[in-house]
């Protein structure tokens, strides 16, 4: 399985440490996230990598060269003048992910003690993708039927609601926050072939839900820390050393 890693992001809630280098290569336990992610999908048995790169861009080439991709193979899909947005990005490296099949998806930004193994035995054959997702408190979460299978999305706090069942009751649906971790079809890749240039894979996947299955997946227990913010890079190394050691992707 191949996996492709967005780390095309500004960062502006970072600032200052985005103000001189990519959101993907701050530090968490003295090691850059890009690498921490890296290593735990290789620990997983990934060995093809497509990262996508928008904000200084050439420090990602510079760091990917200088440690030899991590013994694996890494193709860059540079975007710009502007970032693509996550389904964008996926659209832009449509070449680099085909012919292997179903391919996962990992935010730079996110670190967590997923059992990746068991989420990649877990995708549902015949699902146009299935995503990782928890009950961690948000105010937008995903809606999902009895079966798991996605239906909607809702803003708790503003009440607006998407869905491609125009009758869907959010208060009928079990609700989930999506860890920007996800398995997706490569039929998907030609479905976006119609998108724009630029757009979000979860506009996308509420767009195809009711014609193509996409599940939602809850791991027997979860920990995980989105850094977006200085508090919750302050999580993050919190987490990291209390989940590993010395060698990102190896677990205590």
């Amino acid at each position: 399985m191949k996996a492709m890693i967005f780390a095309a992001g500004l960062g502006t809630r970072l600032r200052p440490l985005t103000d001189t280098m990519p959101k993907a290569l701050v530090k968490v336990g003295g090691v850059p996230m890009l690498e921490i992610v890296i290593r735990r999908l290789m620990a997983a048995g990934i060995r093809e990598f497509v990262v996508n790169a928008h904000h200084f861009h050439t420090q990602i080439e510079d760091f990917l060269r200088e440690n030899g991709d991590f013994g694996a193979d890494i193709t860059l899909s540079l975007e710009m003048p502007e970032p693509l947005e996550t389904g964008g990005g996926i659209r832009k490296a449509a070449a680099a992910l085909s012919g292997s099949g179903p391919f996962l998806v990992h935010n730079a930004d996110i670190l967590s003690d997923l059992d990746l193994p068991a989420f990649m035995a877990a995708a549902r054959p015949g699902a146009l993708a299935t995503l990782v997702v928890s009950k961690r408190n948000t105010t937008r979460y995903l809606l999902f039927d009895d079966d798991m299978r996605l239906v909607g999305w809702t803003n708790v706090v503003t009440g607006e609601v998407k869905s491609p069942y125009p009758a869907l009751d959010p208060a009928a649906c079990r609700k989930y926050s999506f860890a920007g971790i996800h398995i997706i079809a490569e039929e998907a890749l030609a479905l976006m072939e119609s998108w724009p240039e630029k757009f979000s894979i979860i506009d996308f996947y509420l767009a195809q839900a009711a014609a193509h299955p996409i599940y939602g997946w809850e791991p027997e227990s979860l920990n995980l820390v989105d850094v977006g913010s200085p508090e919750r890079l302050e999580e993050a190394q919190v987490l990291y050393s209390s989940i590993y050691t010395s060698s990102p992707g190896t677990e205590k």
